[in-house]
């Protein structure tokens, strides 16, 4: 009888330390990052996000959980057929736990499809469309960095007031770009600006002059460019060399990252007027890392860089609390926690995915206002989440009640 006891004792003590082995899926972390290595939006994503994200599994010593922490990646193409292609064998067969990033909002958009129906968590950095919160949203999404109606919002109310009361878009065509289009000129016009119409423009595409010569015969007083990355920096090269600033007409662009300053010199981009998520002087925390990141890299982090590093920091730090890498005791982790790092400080992750943070409205500093190397952004104003976001009753979202 002792014998049987001290057999079934052992089992039991067996099966309850498997169990808790059980709760970290194939015993460790699988991180995938998904975004564009090579094309128009490799500067501010591409390998730069991986490295963030590294550096965020780095802090937690390669762990979590007591399970191993692994971290790949790969390039979308800025297709959604092929990112969709990515996520599935990356689910199915390579047992992945969380994808990371993913500009391109058409891409996003379709990885975000798989990841619900899949019941992976999908941590949105690079992807920009407020859609991706709203109708479609899903219970395992974290949209982390901005989005369409934030910058639309911040950019709007000011620009409206400070840059003229008639605009016209150069837009790029796909569902960020629209997305940009169509929420900046309901702020605009709720502030007393016009739109006197927009040109859409193929993504990276290299010769913009048929599309500026038709901003150029509008009159308006603002070009807003709805665009990111290269095509943004090759609108305003090229804007310049048509003459639309020599002209009177301001360049507002809704979406630029330092690299793109970077590329076009303070001589070139001083004055241009942008919104952004991240404040990289905003405190010693944001000032550390982006020192951290730039020893790495030889670059300043993009916002989406860093919310990149933030999220999966979040993400890893939810596991730990969770106990499990189950996707939604996760996620309801995160939601419970604030966000307190060198991205947001006070940052919340609502129930339709949205993490609301501040948002600022930044104008590149001439080249007598910069200290040295990458010191480009001046804040204009800070916009508190709350203002910044869409108010969550109002996106469409069926999970909000």
């Amino acid at each position: 009888m002792k014998r049987w006891i001290l057999a079934a004792g052992v089992c039991s003590a067996a099966l309850i330390a498997g169990a808790a082995q059980a709760q970290i899926s194939d015993d460790k972390v699988k991180i995938a990052v998904l975004n564009d290595m090579t094309g128009v939006y490799a500067d501010p994503t591409g390998m730069g996000s991986v490295e963030a994200v590294r550096m965020a599994v780095e802090e937690m010593g390669g762990k979590v959980a007591g399970r191993r922490v692994e971290v790949i990646f790969a390039d979308h193409q800025n297709k959604p057929d092929i990112g969709a292609s990515l996520v599935n064998k990356w689910i199915d067969t390579e047992q992945v736990d969380v994808i990371v990033d993913v500009p391109t909002s058409s891409v996003a958009l379709a990885v975000q499809d798989i990841t619900k129906r899949k019941n992976r968590i999908f941590l949105i950095s690079g992807g920009g469309a407020a859609q991706l919160t709203g109708e479609a949203c899903s219970p395992t999404t974290a949209h982390w960095t901005y989005d369409t109606y934030a910058l639309a919002q911040g950019m709007g109310k000011a620009g409206a007031k400070i840059l003229g009361d008639s605009w016209h878009f150069l837009t790029v065509d796909y569902a960020f770009g629209h997305a940009l289009e169509q929420s900046l000129t309901e702020v605009l016009k709720a502030n007393g600006a016009k739109v006197t119409g927009s040109v859409r423009h193929p993504l990276n595409t290299a010769d913009f002059s048929s599309y500026l010569l038709q901003a150029q015969g509008s009159g308006a007083k603002v070009i807003a460019l709805a665009n990111a990355g290269g095509d943004t920096a090759n609108s305003i090269k090229q804007a310049q060399e048509f003459g639309l600033p020599q002209g009177g007409q301001t360049l507002a662009s809704l979406l630029m990252f330092p690299t793109d300053v970077h590329s076009l010199g303070l001589q070139a981009a001083q004055g241009l007027v942008l919104m952004d998520g991240w404040n990289a002087d905003r405190d010693d925390d944001a000032r550390a890392f982006a020192k951290a990141y730039m020893a790495k890299t030889g670059k300043m982090p993009s916002m989406i860089q860093t919310g990149s590093y933030s999220a999966v920091r979040h993400y890893l730090k939810a596991i730990e609390a969770a106990g499990t890498d189950e996707a939604k005791a996760v996620m309801e982790k995160m939601r419970a926690t604030p966000v307190n790092d060198a991205f947001a400080k006070g940052g919340k992750l609502r129930a339709d995915g949205r993490m609301v943070h501040d948002m600022y409205l930044m104008q590149v500093k001439t080249p007598a206002e910069s200290k040295g190397p990458w010191d480009y952004y001046k804040v204009l104003t800070t916009i508190p989440g709350d203002e910044a976001y869409r108010p969550m009753d109002k996106g469409g979202c069926p999970l909000v009640k």
